[in-house]
């Protein structure tokens, strides 16, 4: 299953963007109103809930100075990676992407793709407000 946020630009410049998202304590920034949990348990992973779903922990996996940052679910149960893909627009300015991939079966992924496509689509909008 794979899921796109639009992409949207941010008033950072990428090497700012790319350095906010993989301190994983940001992310608590970009998170929904609807976030009922937010944690650090170590450095470069955090957990998460959002109301109404389990909790989800997140790890730094990979990272590609200025351009893509990889977090990934740190339980083989759901296995999925969420990566920010960041280009430059111009100077102090950045365009991202979220996208989300998950391996799940057909009954789970129907049951996951309308909140998760609007969880990654308001991590994108929120990031657009930096």
């Amino acid at each position: 299953m794979n899921i796109e946020s639009p992409k949207v630009t941010v008033n950072k410049s990428p090497q700012e963007l790319y350095d906010f998202l993989t301190n994983v304590e940001n992310f608590e920034k970009l998170m929904p109103e609807s976030i009922s949990k937010f944690e650090v348990l170590a450095e470069g992973k955090f957990l998460f809930a959002l109301k109404g779903m389990p909790e989800i922990v997140l790890k730094l996996k990979e990272s590609t100075p200025p351009n893509k940052v990889v977090l990934g679910a740190a339980s083989d149960k759901l296995p999925f990676t969420l990566t920010g893909d960041i280009q430059e627009l111009e100077e102090g300015k950045s365009e991202a992407q979220l996208l989300f991939e998950g391996d799940f079966n057909p009954m789970m992924a129907m049951m996951i793709k309308g909140p998760i496509g609007k969880f990654v689509n308001t991590l994108a909008e929120n990031m657009s407000k930096l």
